[in-house]
Formats: C-alpha cells, sequence, structure tokens
C-alpha cells in the first residue's frame, strides 16, 4: 500500500507540474501574438511613414549632391533605428 500511496503523490506532483506547464504555455502564445500584433502594427506604420517620406522626396527635388548624400544618410540612419526597434520586438 505504502508504494501506491508513493506513486499516487507523484502523479499528483506530475499533473500539477503539467498544469504549470500548460498555463506557462498558454501565456507564452499570448505574449507571442501580442508581439506579432505589435510588429504587424509597427510594420504598417513604417509602411506609412515610407510612402509619405517618398512624397516628400519626390514634392521636393534637391540641387546639390551633398545634400541628397545627406539625406541618404539620415534616411539610412532613420531606416536601420526601425529595424533595431523591429528586431528587438521580435526577440
Amino acid at each position: 500500500m505504502q508504494a501506491l500511496d508513493q506513486l499516487n503523490k507523484k502523479l499528483d506532483m506530475l499533473l500539477k507540474k503539467y498544469a504549470a506547464l500548460e498555463a506557462e504555455n498558454k501565456r507564452l502564445k499570448d505574449s507571442l501574438a501580442a508581439q506579432n500584433k505589435t510588429v504587424e502594427a509597427l510594420s504598417k506604420k513604417l509602411s506609412s511613414l515610407e510612402h509619405g517620406m517618398v512624397s516628400v522626396h519626390l514634392g521636393k527635388t534637391v540641387d546639390n549632391d551633398d545634400e541628397k548624400d545627406n539625406m541618404r544618410r539620415q534616411l539610412d540612419t532613420v531606416i536601420a533605428e526601425i529595424d533595431k526597434i523591429l528586431n528587438t520586438l521580435n526577440d
């Protein structure tokens, strides 16, 4: 009988661990879903901003090559920062 009691205790312990792991799994899935929604929203915002930048760029022509290079560097910096943010959110 003592062996049966030990098995029952072990089974109860395993069932509790299983329930805890299931709860953690659900929490992690919910967190992942929320992060995916955030990433999707940020991607849409990025796309919108890129379209706006193109519109501004097309509306305003730059005569000087130095100004063009400066604008390119600034855009590259902004895009790199946005990529870092998106990568952080994905992790």
